[in-house]
Order: C-alpha cells, then structure tokens, then sequence
C-alpha cells in the first residue's frame, strides 16, 4: 500500500513512525501548506507542497488527513475524497452527522472511500460502546477520559493576558468510577464525572488572582469542572509535563435473568505515553482497511461500525483463526 500524509504536526509525525512498523505499507510522501524545504521528516521521506497534491495521484493508495477538526478536516477531507480514498480523525461528535453527509457526498461523486472519524474517541471507544450496548441490552453506558492532557483546553489556558505557557489535565472523579464498577447505575453530571488540573507558568509581573479566576470561570472548557490551577516556571513545565499522554475509560454495566437480579460490567481502558502516536496507529490500521475496502468497490463514506475486523490486520485469515481466534 503506497500512504501519503497530509499536515505533518504531531499527528503526521505519529503517522509516519506507524507506517514503517507495518511491513505490507509505503510511505511514498508527505504533503504541507509550508514551506517544503522547511519541513525535515523523520524518515527522509519526500516532501510537496499541498499544491502539487493531485498531480501525485496515482501514485498513491491512501492519504490519510492530518489537519484539526474545528477547521482543517471540514474542508480538506471533502475536497480529497473526489480524488483519493482518504482517512481522517475528526473528533467533533457533535458534527459528525454533518461531516459524514459531506465526505460521503465527495466520496461517492469520485468513486472512492473516506472513512472519517477513526482514532481512540471517536474510534476505538466508539467500538467499544456499540459492542457493550448490543451483549447488555439492559443497562448503562459510561465514558471517563484522562488523565490526560486536552490539547485544546491547554491552547484556551495560552490565549489568556499573562499567561506565558500551559498544561491542562482532565481526570475522571475516582468516587464516580468506582461507583459505575460497583454497578450502582449513577446519573452523573459533567462536574461529578471529571476534574480538571492546570499547570500555568505566567509572565513575570501577570495578575495571577485574575488569571485563575479567568481560567476557573471560561464557558463552555472549565465553567462547569472543579478545576485547580498550578503555578510553575517553565523549567518545571518542561520537565515535569512536556508529554501528551493521554487515555480512559469506556464502561457499560448491565443486568441480565429473569428479574435481573445477575449483574455484568463491560470495560475497556486505555493508557497512552502519546496520545497523537497511538491515533496514528489506529489511523493506519483503518488505512489498510480502506485500501481493502476500495479493492472489493465499495465507495463512499465509513466509519469504524463499517469495518469488519479482519479488514484491519495483515495476517492472513488462516492466520487469524489459529492465532487469535
């Protein structure tokens, strides 16, 4: 399979470091709205400007998308998916719906497959819901995230007067898990579900009352958490939290018999050193999926419910059933 990469940040990087553990995969380029000649891969893999994007098309399988979803994969992945089968990790539950109307429109208009929204969550915890919620047909579904660092809750920390460089954690509340592991069915509200935890190094001379009293009280990222806020110098910071780990939880408890008096709990957990490097992984599993998918003649837009998974693995399926099964 020939991969290309769109965006070579974080994600990219993860991408490139997946591909060359998977011996039936090719990393033929990687494409950049930046200055080619500034971006050194890993790899030594070549690098194009995103504008010489299509005239590379038959040299390559799958691209896989590694823009932001508030405004990159929007628009990136619909204007692909006429011309290449294409994977992306877009994480907006809430636009999904919408997302996959527009890729699947493109994908379907250029004879292709897209397959949106792979990664941990959405993605594997996706997976993992649909399958707890199909065994226990009776119960209660729970989702806990962290600890780990939010990217976007930390960029919200950066953009506020003062503050010179951030952290933010999110931390599931152990007192909530604990009682959805002890099946006792919680309706849990947002606060009673996580913590958040801030490590801010502010400028020197900055109001730091007013910076915690700006970080404690924003709408729609720390309003509505109990949130605590450290103040640490930049060493410290880079010492102590220079990582982006990441991870959670996906639960389902559900109760079985007669008069349901047997009870059952479902749970996958997740605990990543690197947040972005393991989404690569899930996105390159998918990619092979994608290039198989594409093979048969299927086209237009999937998700992870799409993909049977042996699609996902290079074993052979005798290899599969005596291994695995």
């Amino acid at each position: 399979m020939k991969i290309a990469i769109m965006g070579y940040g974080n994600l990219g990087r993860g991408v490139e470091c997946a591909v060359r553990q998977n011996d039936d995969m090719e990393l033929v380029a990687v494409f950049t709205r930046r200055a080619p000649e500034a971006v050194k891969t890993v790899s030594g893999v070549p690098v194009y400007h995103v504008d010489r994007l299509l005239e590379k098309k038959e040299e390559i399988d799958v691209l896989v998308i590694c823009g932001g979803s508030a405004t990159d994969l929007p628009k990136q992945t619909v204007e692909y998916a006429r011309y290449f089968n294409v994977i992306d990790s877009f994480d907006t539950h809430a636009k999904i719906p919408e997302h996959f109307a527009n890729v699947d429109k493109a994908a379907k208009e250029g004879g292709k497959i897209a397959m949106i929204s792979v990664g941990w969550d959405p993605g594997m915890f996706s997976l993992n819901r649909l399958y707890a919620n199909a065994i226990l047909r009776e119960g209660s579904d729970y989702t806990f995230w962290g600890k780990g660092v939010s990217q976007g809750h930390s960029d919200a920390i950066r953009r506020i007067s003062g503050v010179k460089n951030a952290k933010q954690y999110t931390v599931p509340v152990e007192s909530a898990l604990e009682a959805v592991r002890n099946c006792e069915n919680p309706e849990l509200t947002t606060r009673q579900k996580h913590t958040r935890e801030c490590f801010v190094v502010a400028e020197d001379g900055a109001d730091r009352a007013r910076i915690e009293e700006e970080i404690k009280t924003m709408p729609n990222y720390f309003a509505d958490y109990d949130t605590t806020v450290h103040f640490i110098t930049e060493e410290e910071l880079q010492r102590d939290h220079a990582g982006i780990p990441h991870g959670g939880l996906v639960l389902r408890t559900g109760k079985t018999g007669i008069n349901g008096e047997h009870n059952h709990v479902i749970e996958y957990s997740l605990k990543l050193d690197s947040n972005p490097e393991f989404t690569a992984c899930v996105l390159v599993a998918y990619a092979r999926a994608a290039y198989r998918m594409s093979k048969e003649g299927m086209v237009g837009c999937k998700t992870v419910f799409d993909v049977a998974p042996a699609y996902l693995s290079p074993m052979t399926a005798e290899e599969m059933r005596s291994r695995l099964l």
